[in-house]
């Protein structure tokens, strides 16, 4: 007969310290990342879908500004851990607080832009500080 492998908790724990030091950093950030997200009740960006109406949220990668259509825009990289979202507000130059490196919550309807998702003009909220 052979034994069952051994369930305890102490195992789990070694285990999970192991994985933890053997994963890169952005292994790590993308985890904590997407518990974050998970935590604070918002879609994962890899589960929005076209047209749908979603609150996301994650760390901004980029800031840039990008004219379109004539237009100043201000362009900036959402991710959330599992895929990047580009988040665009037509008609500002910049909005005080959205920076790379910065932690937002952001609503609104997604629309697909070049293979990318994208979401325009969104309701957002900036993070405190303190929980980054």
């Amino acid at each position: 007969m052979s034994a069952a492998p051994r369930t305890d908790k102490p195992a789990g724990r070694f285990r999970r310290m192991l994985d933890r030091l053997s994963s890169s950093q952005g292994d790590l950030e993308s985890e904590e990342l997407q518990e974050d997200a998970h935590a604070s009740g918002c879609t994962p960006i890899s589960a929005c879908g076209d047209r749908q109406v979603v609150t996301v949220t994650g760390t901004l990668r980029t800031v840039t500004l990008r004219p379109r259509a004539g237009v100043p825009a201000l362009e900036a990289e959402l991710f959330d851990g599992t895929d990047p979202l580009d988040v665009v507000w037509l008609g500002r130059r910049s909005i005080v607080g959205i920076e790379p490196g910065r932690r937002l919550i952001a609503s609104g309807r997604i629309s697909m832009s070049h293979g990318r998702r994208v979401l325009f003009n969104p309701k957002y909220e900036l993070r405190p500080l303190g929980q980054e």
